[in-house]
């Protein structure tokens, strides 16, 4: 190889000065991350990549193996992108893992390695409540599964367990009959034979009662925050399972959950999913704050159609109703129709079965703490709009109260809460039996 000539390793000089001055310039331009986050789910898994300026990424999906590969622009390789790799969850149904490095100079490169086939679905959210500008990535399951069907099949389950204990335990008492003497004067005792149920008693004893929960908030959405920090989606969730396991526990009774772990549902997803179970009632639960930190009590809503029943009612829909706006919903994705669809529609008989059942449960919760209002509220929350199921809101506390705050963390006031919603919801429906599905279950 010839040695350049001064000349020319000045000006090759002259060109590296300026190509590092423009790596400079670049560097300062580039994007900075914030915060990664992954929040894996059943229905979807959810990766979040937040940062100080819009970021502009394209993706791939490759197979063999299935992998999912972004690519994003205008950013370096830094600690927050590699911390993706660790918060992948081993039990994450859609990742198996993530690979990242810098692909090219200013463009680094996401390799997600899946667990199965995903319809991806990418879009950004512009800065809203404590969070900047945000990278969605929402991997959903190629088939959505049928959720009235998997709620049957957990029912029989249940009810196999049950059955196979009950004939264990028979077993143990006639064993010990058969090992006991006989009384020497006993006479034999015959149990008259059961007698058959009518047609009408036996479809009310195969009716399944569905009841969806709906745990406020999650994923990206925390909710309130009380004053020690205590965050309004984890608590939610808590006492929504703690309600799903004391409702499966009636006959004839089975209830499910429009989130069972930390993870966001847009609100016209909820009001679905209690429409594809044909829920006979949906009950969303929260533990919001107020503008006072004197503010304490339960409430219970249903919807007006005709404005917000107090001042209090109208700020507290206004503020659940902006969910989709901190939680990140994809707009794009979503048709406008079935959207207008589910939470434009209601009819004058829903909302007279809702103030029916929030009216039972409001007086169980008055056994458990003191109350906000004595009757029931109505604003125009969202989450209650399916124009056929009686829809409740319940506000369990203000978390935004300290002592309020104390009495969400305790396990027994949670018990007691539970209770009192179990009881007003078994007293509406021994009042107002429901009607038959469309469906055989």
């Amino acid at each position: 190889m010839t040695e350049a000539s001064p000349a020319r390793r000045r000006a090759l000089g002259g060109l590296g000065a300026l190509a590092l001055a423009f790596g400079v310039v670049g560097a300062a331009h580039a994007r900075g991350i914030v915060a990664v986050r992954v929040w894996p789910a059943d229905e979807y898994t959810r990766i979040t990549i937040e940062s100080d300026a819009a970021l502009r990424a394209s993706a791939q999906q490759l197979g063999g193996p299935d992998r999912l590969v972004i690519d994003i622009d205008d950013v370096e390789l830094d600690d927050a992108l590699r911390e993706l790799v660790g918060k992948v969850r081993p039990d994450d149904p859609f990742i198996a893992a993530v690979r990242v490095g810098q692909y090219q100079p200013r463009v680094v490169r996401l390799v997600v390695d899946l667990k199965q086939p995903v319809q991806p679905q990418q879009f950004a959210l512009e800065p809203v409540a404590a969070y900047r500008h945000r990278l969605v990535f929402d991997l959903h399951p190629t088939v959505e599964p049928d959720p009235l069907l998997a709620l049957i099949r957990d029912k029989e389950r249940a009810e196999q367990q049950a059955q196979r204990a009950v004939r264990d335990a028979l077993g143990e008492f006639i064993g010990s009959l058969d090992r006991a003497p006989a009384p020497a004067s006993s006479a034999p005792v015959q149990t008259p034979a059961p007698r058959a149920p009518s047609p009408t008693l036996q479809k009310k004893i195969d009716r399944l009662i569905v009841v969806a929960i709906d745990p406020g908030h999650g994923g990206e959405d925390p909710g309130a925050i009380g004053p020690t920090g205590l965050r309004e989606k984890d608590v939610v969730l808590a006492v929504a399972r703690a309600l799903r396991d004391r409702l499966n526990r009636e006959p004839g009774m089975r209830a499910m959950l429009t989130r069972d772990a930390d993870y966001f549902v847009p609100l016209h997803e909820r009001v679905r999913k209690a429409r594809r179970v044909q829920a006979d009632l949906f009950v969303s639960i929260h533990a919001d704050a107020f503008m006072r930190r004197e503010a304490r009590g339960a409430s219970v809503y249903a919807l007006s159609t005709n404005g917000a029943s107090s001042a209090a009612a109208r700020w507290m829909a206004q503020r659940e109703n902006a969910s989709d706006l901190v939680g990140g919903i994809n707009v794009r994705a979503a048709d406008a129709h079935v959207m207008r669809a589910l939470l434009d529609m209601s009819t004058t008989a829903q909302i007279k079965d809702s103030l029916k059942v929030g009216r039972e449960v409001l007086g169980q919760m008055r056994h458990v703490g003191h109350l906000h209002k004595r009757e029931v509220e109505q604003a125009g929350f969202a989450v209650l709009k399916a124009p056929d199921i009686p829809s409740i809101l319940v506000e369990t506390a203000f978390i935004s109260n300290p002592d309020e705050e104390r009495k969400l963390r305790d396990a027994r006031y949670q018990r007691r809460l539970v209770d009192a919603l179990a009881a007003g919801i078994g007293r509406y429906f021994a009042k107002n039996p429901p009607l038959a599905r469309s469906r055989t279950l």
